[in-house]
């Protein structure tokens, strides 16, 4: 083999290992939760499912706690992101326009903001969350995820409006487009690798959180927090079985965006 040879190979073998570490955990929660307990519960257990046994599934979802909080999950996370992105985007790009030193006084500022621990924040969010009646509610949740989500996007944003060249923009006015023209017919849609990578990773954060849910859901918790609270008081598989459901949409929403996340979607903007 040659030297290129080699190379292509250890890259190959690097890969496999980092996905390895990736999947696996993942298939071996879900394996525990269609396994029998007699295979799972030995001093050696198998990797593979020998005896599949789907009623840890049928004890979770008849048992009452899960479409409400899988319901408030998704129209939390989703209600975040597109928050989120309705806000930033424009903000994102009107600063990358600014001058190089005040651009990275705002950076600096976002970054800044990342410092503040969210267990420190929750507490006080929640009285004054408590005041304005927003506790429990879907509304005041999206709004408290939006704190964190906000800053963190817009840090995304930033590096790819400022990727766009200035050259796109002056070549549309020059063939007589408005400034708003330009921004919704060339750097948006220009754009849109970069917003639809900050609004995946705005969605996986807001449905993975889980000290405002803490905090501000009294009644109807989100999926990660009944997760949390399962733990505690039930069994071994149905919390597996609760686990996996957390991980799905996770998976499909990644598969949607995935066609986004292309290097080379900048290439060729500017001849």
């Amino acid at each position: 083999m040659t030297k290129k040879a080699w190379r292509k190979f250890g890259f190959i073998l690097l890969v496999t290992a980092i996905s390895s570490l990736m999947v696996v955990p993942v298939y071996l929660l879900f394996k525990i939760s269609i396994s029998r307990p007699d295979e799972v519960l030995t001093q050696h257990p198998t990797f593979f499912v020998h005896h599949f046994d789907f009623s840890h599934w049928h004890d979770v979802l008849v048992s009452g706690n899960l479409w409400a909080p899988l319901r408030k999950s998704l129209i939390v996370a989703t209600g975040t992101m597109i928050f989120a992105t309705i806000i930033v985007a424009p903000a994102s790009y009107a600063i990358s326009r600014l001058d190089r030193k005040v651009k990275l006084a705002y950076i600096g500022s976002l970054f800044f903001t990342k410092m503040f621990p969210t267990v420190g924040i929750a507490l006080p969010i929640a009285v004054t969350f408590t005041k304005l009646n927003l506790v429990d509610s879907d509304v005041g949740l999206i709004l408290a995820h939006l704190i964190n989500e906000l800053p963190f996007m817009a840090w995304i944003l930033l590096s790819t409006f400022s990727a766009i060249p200035k050259a796109l923009e002056e070549a549309a006015m020059v063939d007589g487009a408005t400034r708003m023209q330009t921004l919704r017919k060339i750097v948006f849609p220009v754009a849109t690798q970069g917003i639809a990578v900050a609004a995946l990773y705005v969605w996986l954060n807001s449905w993975n959180k889980f000290t405002f849910a803490l905090y501000l859901s009294l009644t109807t918790q989100t999926l990660p927090l009944e997760v949390y609270y399962y733990v505690q008081r039930g069994s071994f598989f149905e919390t597996a079985a609760y686990s996996t459901i957390l991980a799905i949409p996770v998976i499909f929403i990644t598969f949607i965006l995935q066609r986004y996340l292309k290097s080379e979607y900048l290439s060729g903007t500017v001849k």
